[in-house]
């Protein structure tokens, strides 16, 4: 009886361990990854198989990001509401669902259906893991932020070769139906070892972050102008990466060389499938470097220059990008200036805004990334008027703005913000602790 207690207290703490949920989330954001990053190994085989027009099947690439990042805010309010554990399992059974119906969809319409489907079921899993690890971790939200966004970001560089040579050896369908269920349930089993955050009272942001120690709720928040230069700068970056994420294949495709064969390092594979797993690596590894580092040397300093990286990144493929290694090499840039986005605004949004709306105030500041995603068409009708060259200095412009914006508005607001804030609390205590005093209210 003594042993069994012992074990079960032990496994009880194991479970309470903050790392350790981290880690769980981690696993769960590289599982349900591959609902977008692997996408656009599927365009062209549906294209080829249903004539269906790949404008057509990017709609559904659209409708699936919308989705995910419009309803987060409802699963963030959940997750806050009801823990992170029956909101992940619901996107487990959502994320598989996607994808067999995906392997089983004869017309556009199911196409777009599933889109629904997994974009609900990945943005179960994305909130819930990013809002509580800004939780668990007050004094390290980049960091933790970062790490969880970077198991989405490279957990598909794990699967997109197994998933493109089942592609090629059996068939996009049914690549889907066994994906889909083998990630529906590693997420499902993994949901079930979740736990509601409770940070230990030692965990404190450092004095080189600027945060706030007022909770706002999501309606407050979006009632003010800082929130919404966040959300445009959201946008900005989020668009040029997003439009790499879906666009790589077409471009690569146009640009004559997608099933080229090219060696690095010992390793021989077709350029696309080469490109898309490092961009995946350097889309993940980025996400907890620049928490990291902008735990360290503060937000609005490390958004001015990853995201003038981007822009750089993006005239560069824009310039060079028809030589294949060059291609790779500015592909593989602008994934890592802009995956860290997901890292950033999320810690950013919590710093300003407080911990305990965090998920549901995170997940409204997410819905950036829908708004970013329907520019993905737009990119498609601009090459086809005027080539690449334009979406690619369009994307730049606006992501060299954002840096600016960063260091020059956002920095010096949200400094303002939070001074007021101080100053506010700072009333309403010393009124609480002279009204005593006075007698108190009088009837």
């Amino acid at each position: 009886m003594g042993y069994s207690n012992v074990a079960g207290r032990g496994k009880t703490a194991f479970r309470h361990n903050r790392w350790v949920q981290l880690a769980i989330g981690i696993v769960c954001m590289g599982l349900v990854a591959n609902l977008q990053y692997a996408w656009t190994l599927f365009v062209v085989p549906m294209d080829n198989a249903h004539h269906w027009g790949q404008a057509a099947i990017q709609t559904a690439f659209t409708i699936f990001i919308v989705t995910e990042t419009w309803l987060v805010p409802v699963e963030g309010w959940l997750v806050d509401k009801f823990g992170p554990r029956p909101v992940v399992i619901g996107g487990s059974l959502c994320a598989a669902l996607g994808w067999i119906i995906d392997a089983h969809a004869s017309s556009l319409a199911a196409l777009y259906v599933a889109a629904v489907i997994a974009g609900i079921g990945a943005g179960c899993v994305y909130g819930t893991c990013v809002g509580t690890a800004l939780k668990w971790f007050p004094d390290k939200r980049g960091l933790a932020a970062g790490l969880t966004a970077a198991g989405f970001g490279a957990g598909a560089a794990v699967t997109v070769i197994p998933i493109a040579n089942m592609i090629q050896r059996s068939g996009y369908e049914h690549t889907f139906m066994f994906f889909g269920i083998f990630q529906g349930v590693c997420i499902l089993l993994l949901a079930t070892m979740l736990i509601r955050p409770k940070p230990p009272a030692t965990a404190v942001a450092s004095k080189r972050v600027v945060a706030t120690r007022i909770d706002y709720t999501p309606g407050e928040m979006i009632r003010s102008p800082l929130f919404w230069v966040l959300y445009l700068m959201f946008v900005f970056v989020a668009a040029g990466g997003i439009i790499a994420t879906a666009q790589l294949g077409p471009i690569a495709k146009e640009f004559g060389f997608a099933k080229l064969p090219v060696n690095l390092m010992g390793i021989t594979l077709p350029l696309l499938t080469m490109t898309l797993s490092i961009d995946n690596l350097c889309n993940g590894f980025t996400r907890p470097l620049c928490g990291f580092l902008s735990d360290r040397i503060g937000r609005e300093n490390t958004m001015f220059m990853i995201f003038l990286g981007e822009g750089v990144a993006l005239l560069g493929l824009m310039q060079f990008g028809h030589d294949p290694y060059a291609f790779m090499f500015f592909a593989a840039a602008v994934f890592l200036c802009w995956g860290e986005i997901f890292s950033i605004f999320p810690a950013t949004c919590a710093d300003t805004f407080g911990s305990k709306y965090a998920a549901a105030n995170a997940g409204t500041l997410y819905t950036a990334k829908g708004t970013a995603s329907m520019l993905v068409p737009i990119a498609s009708v601009l090459s086809a008027n005027g080539g690449w060259s334009t979406v690619f200095i369009a994307a730049a412009v606006v992501s060299i703005a954002a840096a600016v914006s960063a260091k020059f508005v956002l920095a010096p607001m949200r400094k303002r913000w939070i001074e007021h804030a101080g100053a506010s609390a700072a009333v309403v205590v010393a009124e609480a602790r002279l009204q005593p005093l006075s007698g108190g209210p009088r009837e």
